[in-house]
């Protein structure tokens, strides 16, 4: 062995056994992709280097920061934003038209009519169903987009689509995007954070807060929906102070001499920076995840009171917590399929909308008390919608809707985005996107307009090709803009 291989494999062993009680996220980069070690840099002209410091936006930005309430499994915009007298009219009967099912063998061409009722709500009389009552209450803070579209009705592909740009997996998420642009207003807390469910992973799992062919720098964050909410954040007390300084120091030692001789590892680098900022998260990611901090008063607003949606409502007030300590973006998961109502929808439906309401609008109230609104972008919904036709018609109490990614809504909020009102329609029944269509394409150009990225400046080589979100697709909808 020579003294090259002794210094690495001695490094790896010291790593691996002296991790420190670091947070896991720094940790992962050392189990899982040992393999940066012992790659050979790609010589180049000028190396490239990439950070979480800030960087100044491209053009004019309104928004620094974005919340995204990821309703995974497919809403029903039908029953609870996009109101349809003709469904209602033709409830019970077969279809006038033609649908694209998703799944052949449980479909139906029976008209289900909405079971719930709609009103209008605020000063700029949105209709709404009687299913998001919250919602009623800030909607004049709301912009309704009621015309979504990515036309791919499988939940992963139409989930990469919304959160890549693409239906091909691989690809960096919006989040890894953002924080790739702009970088981070702190140096304390992960730039990007993804709330996970108790219940299950959302589908697709990690690809979901995924860095793609960006550095992996820019991979989010997972902070746990249970304490300890990042594992071993907290070092054991043998360690704590002056000891764990020291192995600190050491490791920084050994990191500094390993990367210069291998400059341009882009996953050493980011595995260097992971480590630094665990130890910087050991203050700072424990205050901000304190919510013993906040009055009785906000506990209540977000609904700690009701069982129903307490714990979502825990990790929507984390979320506010993280952009005012300056996190550049974060997504807040529901579980697995949550929303994918083929069966059952009667029942479904209103537990999980129980469960996101009131923390949902709450959000929106308490960033708007604060100041915080005006500048941060809050995004609801999911990958796609519902169909208007009966699936499983084997009685009304298991009666469901089957997918429809042809028109759909969700809602946006703050950062630049205009409230009060609603924009684009679907056809007569709520099938198809007719009037305004806003596809993912166009969801990303918005966005990115937003943030003040350009997308021809916004772009990453990869092995000598310029990659990119939009890859050349999409239009700012300026419409929404206030």
């Amino acid at each position: 062995m020579n003294n090259n291989d002794q210094f690495q494999s001695t490094r790896r062993h010291f790593l691996a056994s002296n991790a420190m009680s670091l947070s896991s996220v720094a940790l992962a980069w050392l189990l899982n992709q040992d393999n940066a070690f012992a790659k050979s840099p790609r010589p180049e002209l000028a190396r490239k280097k990439f950070t979480l410091d800030a960087k100044p936006a491209q053009q004019p930005a309104r928004a620094n920061a974005m919340i995204s309430l990821w309703m995974q499994g497919g809403p029903s915009h039908l029953d609870m934003f996009d109101p349809k007298p003709e469904l209602q009219k033709y409830d019970g009967q077969t279809f006038p038209g033609e649908i694209k099912y998703d799944n052949a063998a449980q479909a139906s061409a029976t008209v289900l009519g909405s079971p719930w009722k709609f009103k209008k709500h605020g000063q700029c009389g949105t209709e709404l169903s009687e299913l998001v009552p919250h919602l009623a209450n800030v909607i004049d803070d709301v912009c309704l987009i009621r015309s979504m579209h990515t036309g791919v009705n499988n939940h992963g592909q139409s989930i990469q689509a919304l959160n890549t740009g693409q239906i091909l997996p691989g690809r960096p998420v919006l989040g890894s995007w953002l924080t790739f642009g702009l970088g981070s207003e702190t140096q304390d807390l992960p730039a990007y954070v993804a709330l996970i469910d108790p219940g299950q992973l959302p589908v697709m799992g990690v690809e979901n807060w995924n860095n793609g062919y960006l550095p992996a720098l820019y991979q989010g964050t997972v902070v746990r929906p249970q304490e300890p909410r990042i594992l071993n954040l907290t070092p054991p007390a043998r360690i704590k102070g002056e000891v764990q300084a020291r192995y600190l120091s050491y490791l920084e030692q050994l990191n500094k001499q390993h990367l210069e001789q291998r400059p341009g590892e882009l996953d050493l680098e980011a595995r260097i920076a992971s480590y630094e900022l665990a130890a910087k998260m050991q203050t700072a990611a424990k205050e901000a995840l304190d919510l013993s901090q906040e009055t009785a008063a906000t506990k209540r607003l977000y609904g700690f009171d009701d069982p129903a949606c307490k714990e979502f409502g825990e990790r929507c007030l984390i979320a506010r917590r993280m952009v005012e300590r300056g996190v550049r973006c974060v997504q807040v998961f529901t579980e697995n399929q949550r929303w994918d109502n083929h069966n059952n929808i009667r029942s479904a439906l209103p537990s999980a909308c129980k469960k996101v309401d009131q923390p949902s609008a709450a959000l929106l109230a308490d960033l708007k008390q604060r100041g915080l609104l005006d500048t941060t972008l809050v995004h609801w919904g999911g990958e796609m919608g519902r169909l208007p036709v009966i699936q499983n018609n084997a009685g009304p109490a298991k009666v469901g809707r089957d997918h429809n990614t042809y028109g759909f809504s969700m809602w946006l909020a703050g950062g630049g985005v205009r409230g009060g009102m609603t924009y684009g329609e679907t056809d007569d029944f709520g099938h198809k996107a007719v009037e305004n269509v806003v596809n993912h394409y166009d969801y990303h150009a918005t966005l990115l307009h937003l943030f003040g990225l350009d997308p021809e400046e916004l772009k990453f080589e990869q092995n000598n090709r310029e990659r990119s979100l939009l890859e050349g697709k999409g239009r700012v909808v300026h419409e929404i803009l206030s």
